[in-house]
């Protein structure tokens, strides 16, 4: 953890008028440190900023000493209810590697999760083992079904599933990351949060962000006491991108913050990946225009993980073997004759849901064919 004094600094920096992030980081680069930027006299900054800015730096903001209480105070709550709560400015050892090759990488994260997660990301928050997952807050229920499927398939192959928190495909992305059954030396899902780590937007959302903070990270670059704004959270989409190799847009207005992602994304040298839907659902329209700009079409999590070559199965759990005899128990129900859901969930007595999961992963462990007609067939092995 920072001394006071070293937080102290850093928070002066972020937050001095006129002073954004690129200037900050120009300063960092001439002074070595926050500390040594406010030792500096009027002469030497206007070298390196404007008369305005320089003003801002001197003069600490009448603000700063109640962000610098409120800080310590969010700080000095780490360990309780089993979570950790780490401020981590951009140099320092745990700062993900991923995000230094980004055009604008934060100033400064906020971080909240389990402790093994803080003391290891800048090891396990390697870009190729993490998926951004985004699309529609208003998503249909087939979008968020095939979001919650992908998602788990995806975790249970390896990756990190990271998402903004917000309602509809993100909300689904964490959930489906979250029911993924498997021992792993990295986190279910990192959620990227456009408000101070002290305050849970949307509000519903309380429930899932304490389960995410369990088995994951919850991360911002804004202060503690940062508000909703509306601008803040197009402006995080940039970190969502950036934390991953690739990412993956379920339904998206032609006119959404998913697509801002998805640009970011392609600025970033990241994959861009495009769930297709009905050409008649304006939740597919952003999909589709980001397939025609050369996204890739994928229709199933095997197709993802084409793209990336690190991704491997982790260990099953014990909690895996109930999974296990049911995806056991579907494959004699399937037979051998081709089926739809209908017929299988009656046979079978599974919800919608479960079922979709089970087909998905059978599926991807090439025991089963999806066919024309939303049919499905078990296969032979050779």
């Amino acid at each position: 953890m920072m001394e006071r004094d070293e937080l102290s600094a850093w928070l002066r920096l972020s937050t001095s008028e006129g002073v954004g992030r690129t200037t900050a980081r120009r300063l960092l680069t001439a002074f070595g440190s926050p500390e040594a930027v406010f030792d500096q006299g009027p002469h030497s900054l206007a070298q390196h900023v404007t008369p305005a800015q320089a003003r801002g730096l001197l003069a600490p903001s009448e603000k700063h000493a109640a962000l610098l209480d409120a800080t310590t105070h969010w700080l000095d709550q780490s360990g309780e209810a089993g979570l950790s709560r780490a401020v981590v400015p951009l140099g320092h050892a745990w700062y993900p590697p991923a995000l230094l090759e980004i055009e604008d990488p934060p100033l400064m994260l906020y971080l909240l999760g389990a402790q093994r997660w803080l003391n290891s990301l800048n090891g396990f928050m390697h870009r190729e083992r993490c998926l951004a997952i985004v699309g529609s807050r208003n998503p249909t229920p087939q979008g968020r079904e095939t979001t919650l499927q992908f998602a788990r398939a995806l975790r249970e192959a390896g990756l990190t599933i990271v998402s903004g928190l917000a309602l509809g495909i993100d909300a689904a992305a964490h959930e489906g990351a979250l029911a993924a059954a498997i021992d792993s030396d990295t986190p279910a899902t990192v959620a990227v949060v456009g408000t101070g780590l002290d305050r849970v937007y949307p509000s519903r959302h309380l429930d899932l962000a304490r389960r995410i903070a369990a088995d994951g990270l919850i991360l911002s670059e804004y202060p503690v006491g940062t508000p909703p704004i509306a601008s803040n959270f197009p402006r995080r989409n940039r970190i969502i991108s950036g934390l991953s190799h690739g990412v993956l847009v379920v339904e998206a207005a032609p006119a959404s913050g998913s697509l801002i992602t998805a640009r970011m994304a392609s600025e970033q040298g990241r994959e861009v990946f495009a769930v297709p839907g009905s050409i008649h659902a304006v939740q597919s329209r952003g999909c589709h225009a980001l397939i025609k700009q050369g996204a890739k079409l994928v229709e199933s999590a095997a197709e993802v993980l084409e793209e990336f070559p690190s991704a491997v199965p982790t260990r099953p759990t014990q909690a895996c073997e109930e999974p296990a005899r049911r995806a056991s128990a579907l494959l004699d129900a399937l037979g051998f004759d081709p089926l739809g859901l209908d017929a299988l969930q009656a046979r079978t007595g599974l919800d919608t849901a479960s079922l979709q999961v089970l087909l998905l992963e059978l599926e991807l462990e090439g025991e089963v064919a999806r066919l024309p007609g939303g049919l499905f067939q078990r296969l032979v092995r050779a």
